[in-house]
């Protein structure tokens, strides 16, 4: 068969890749400490649940418009006020099944042969991928260590060229835990304002932040119209197997992702749709819950890694993820996370599944039990001692 040669440009998660090895030897008998893969390991809130059900006895099964239901993408609206203080219209909204196909549909409306899109590396994998897929270049920033996994400002805004498209920003960042601050979003923004170039501000973790405010560069003048967040409720709301997220963008923008998605899935699910209203304006208590609980795991890990020989780690300030520096053990992080699973049962992520500066470091999730995550670091420590 042949393919198209687009579809070599595509990418994957590794995370898959990994989940799938794990479960293989879990098949064989072997006990395996999963912080491989990023979703909360809690249930759906019931009352975001029971409203689905009603949904679905109410006749919420058939076709919606491509943009999503109104009342959804009003609901929306009120939360970008809330969270975020700032006021946007329902037309400016795109409902889509997850919050993937925001980034998808933007960069293939935006990006092409030719053109340059600025994304962040270490960063999500999928951001690199589409922009390969749609023909562009991806130039990567690199995120610093030493500044908590955030970029340099001026590094970045020295990348942007006449051919720069598109720049896409993460905060909290997967897979870091980095947060960009504001005096950096402003840096950027002023020198962007005047440029004919988008942000993709992916704001999917804004909710699970521990210290600090959250900044988006949506709240400095002019930038609203330049500027696409893409969010959902997957991780705010354990709602990863649900499928909803959204994007919002100038109207004329979100037309044009709406259209892709007409010609994609025609719309997104109707009685998740329902249900997406309970989450957003419902009782937030138990996503409070869950966040002060990723609080403990987190200050558990960061603890535990950091007494183990050749790891030092720093202290995330947002989403479910640590990323130890593992230089120290003289292995690359492809060497390390085989080694680890295959000989201390736990399951984590190469840095370099996140990007070529992702070399000298390691991903875990801490969404899992802080019973299981004392276990996981036994089980490191311990077989590191023994190689």
């Amino acid at each position: 068969m042949r393919l198209a040669e687009r579809m070599s440009r595509l990418g994957t998660e590794t995370a898959f890749e990994v989940l799938a090895k794990a479960k293989a030897l879990e098949a064989q008998g072997k006990h395996i400490v999963h912080l491989e893969i990023g979703e909360p390991d809690f249930d759906t809130p019931i009352n975001i649940r029971d409203a689905a059900k009603k949904a679905l006895d109410s006749g919420w099964t058939h076709y919606n418009p491509s943009a999503g239901l109104l009342d959804v993408r009003e609901a929306i609206c009120r939360d970008m006020k809330r969270r975020r203080n700032i006021d946007v219209t329902p037309d400016m909204v795109v409902v889509t099944p997850g919050a993937k196909p925001i980034m998808f549909f933007v960069i293939l409306a935006l990006a092409q042969n030719g053109d340059e899109v600025i994304y962040p590396n270490p960063g999500f994998p999928i951001y690199e991928s589409v922009i390969r897929f749609s023909g562009a270049t991806p130039v990567p920033i690199r995120l610093r260590e030493e500044r908590d996994f955030s970029f340099d400002a001026d590094e970045l805004i020295s990348l942007i060229t006449d051919q720069t498209r598109l720049i896409i920003l993460n905060s909290p960042q997967n897979p870091t835990g980095g947060i960009i601050k504001a005096e950096d979003l402003k840096k950027v923004a002023d020198a962007v304002r005047n440029r004919d170039l988008m942000i993709l501000s992916d704001e999917v973790y804004i909710n699970i932040i521990y210290e600090g405010a959250f900044a988006t560069i949506t709240g400095y003048q002019g930038m609203l119209e330049k500027t696409i967040i893409l969010d959902g409720l997957s991780k705010t709301y354990a709602m990863t197997g649900w499928r909803i997220g959204y994007g919002v963008m100038r109207p004329d923008l979100a037309a044009q992702v709406a259209k892709l998605q007409t010609n994609s899935n025609s719309c997104t699910n109707s009685f998740v749709q329902r249900a997406a209203i309970e989450a957003i304006e419902g009782p937030q208590e138990e996503s409070a819950k869950m966040v002060a609980e990723f609080k403990k795991r987190r200050d558990f890990i960061v603890e535990g890694l950091n007494k183990i020989q050749d790891f030092s780690c720093r202290m995330p300030k947002g989403a479910f993820y640590v990323f130890p520096n593992i230089t120290k053990t003289g292995m690359t992080s492809r060497q390390l996370e085989t080694f680890l699973l295959e000989k201390a049962g736990v399951a984590g992520l190469s840095g370099t599944s996140f990007g070529e500066y992702g070399e000298g470091y390691l991903r875990f999730s801490y969404a899992n039990s802080i019973e299981n995550i004392g276990i996981a670091l036994n089980r490191i420590a311990d077989a590191l001692k023994k190689r």
